[in-house]
């Protein structure tokens, strides 16, 4: 950014840590951006006339005399139409090399939707995934995390949802990825020619940790006028969580802040609940629906970021590995979304939530039979069925790979019931049995 006339110049830096430096100055605002030996920073505090930076590429060779202009500005981002099937950074520049956005510039990380123009959810965003549409149906406007350990194939499913999600954008916002995930994510968006719906924010390794903390705001910036602006059906899918609060973590322990709970900022439940807050369904149709990675440490669910996690979201969907199909699922047991009651049965068929219900029972009476059988007992013939269904359920339904409509995942469910047991074993409603049971 070029340094105008007026902007006034400071070269006494008081205080340099490994992230940050502090000096005096007037006239400044929080979130402002500046340069710092000609490193982008940020404002992180200001006390009187004591302001302290971050800066996003780190502090090594600034030193105290450097140069420091502030720029009168927080980040910013151009919006507009021509977002659609982008790749930028952290700062909104085009990763390309193409063209700048044309558009508005517009401040990143503003408030929240005021709750009296919030709407009650009540459309349904249908994935693909059996696992989430099925047992977890995800409703637009809402905000839900998928809680899953490192070694999991998150990314992968992220990139799946992106592909299958029934929403007119879909915003990725990536920080912390390997060089070959934003590869994969950036080839197979191409390759399905998918990319005029899809804009991507990323942050790989390669790039300074801080500037994480600037890419799911960038990444809500564009949610937001696709959204309201335009009356659209967003989908902000954010990976990893775990990484951004690490960034937060880098920031405040070098500006000697007391940390809190497992090393991580006291503000960590603020710093995630203004970006999980921005989901909304807007009076005029548009809607905002984040779905986000939190890695796991050892699958540790007491973790801090997990934990802050689930008070601010709507449940979690849980990725495990199943050891009776070799393959990834999504956790009956551990998963939950809490807003799936306003639209199944409603926006579905009739005998979803009697379907689902009945699954994951008969799903809980194969895990009690494995648990017999683990022990030495013998089993009944019911549980031995039992056993046979949960191995197809997870082959067929919870899989991660598994990639239908509602409807067929319902028929598919029918089939396993008829297939496994009788009718009176599965308890659904006897007019939904006459109905839906499959001939022989």
């Amino acid at each position: 950014m070029e340094t105008k006339a007026f902007q006034k110049i400071y070269t006494k830096i008081e205080n340099i840590t490994k992230a940050t430096v502090s000096l005096r100055a007037t006239g400044v605002g929080n979130d402002e951006l500046a340069t710092v030996g000609g490193h982008l920073a940020q404002v992180v505090k200001i006390m009187g006339d004591q302001v302290t930076l971050q800066v996003f590429e780190g502090t090594e060779g600034i030193s105290t005399d450097a140069e420091v202009v502030f720029h009168g500005v927080p980040p910013t981002l151009k919006v507009g139409d021509g977002l659609a099937g982008r790749f930028f950074n952290a700062y909104g520049q085009p990763l390309e090399g193409g063209a700048p956005v044309e558009g508005e510039e517009r401040e990143i990380g503003g408030p929240t939707v005021n709750p009296f123009k919030r709407r009650q959810p009540s459309e349904l965003i249908a994935t693909g995934i059996a696992g989430i549409d099925l047992n977890n149906t995800i409703v637009s406007g809402q905000k839900i995390p998928f809680f899953a350990d490192p070694d999991q194939p998150y990314n992968q499913v992220m990139a799946n949802v992106a592909l299958r999600a029934q929403a007119d954008k879909i915003i990725l916002g990536g920080m912390g990825m390997t060089n070959d995930d934003f590869l994969y994510f950036k080839n197979l968006f191409e390759n399905a020619g998918v990319l005029d719906r899809i804009v991507c924010f990323v942050n790989t390794t390669e790039n300074p940790p801080v500037e994480r903390l600037l890419v799911p705001d960038m990444a809500l910036t564009a949610a937001e006028y696709f959204a309201a602006d335009k009356g659209e059906k967003v989908l902000v899918l954010l990976t990893d969580m775990t990484l951004y609060a690490d960034a937060l973590a880098i920031v405040s322990n070098r500006m000697d802040q007391i940390p809190s709970k497992d090393s991580m900022p006291g503000s960590l439940y603020s710093d995630l609940a203004k970006i999980y807050e921005k989901a909304v369904q807007l009076p005029s149709g548009g809607s905002i629906t984040i779905i986000a990675v939190t890695t796991l440490s050892g699958g540790d669910i007491t973790h801090a970021v997990p934990d802050n996690t689930g008070y601010i979201t709507e449940g979690q969907l849980f990725l495990r590995n199943d050891t009776d199909t070799g393959k990834v699922i999504v956790d009956p047991f551990r998963s939950l979304s809490r807003l799936k009651q306003l639209v199944i049965g409603k926006k579905t068929r009739e005998d979803h939530p009697q379907v689902m219900n009945a699954a994951v029972r008969l799903y809980s009476d194969a895990a009690g039979a494995k648990t017999k059988l683990e022990n030495g007992f013998d089993l009944s013939d019911y549980d031995e069925r039992a056993l046979a269904f949960a191995k197809e359920y997870s082959d067929k339904l919870l899989s991660i790979d598994v990639n239908i409509d509602i409807e067929e995942m319902l028929d598919t469910a029918w089939a396993l019931f008829a297939k496994h047991f009788k009718k009176s074993e599965v308890t659904i409603k006897s007019e939904l049995v006459a109905k839906y049971w499959p001939e022989a």
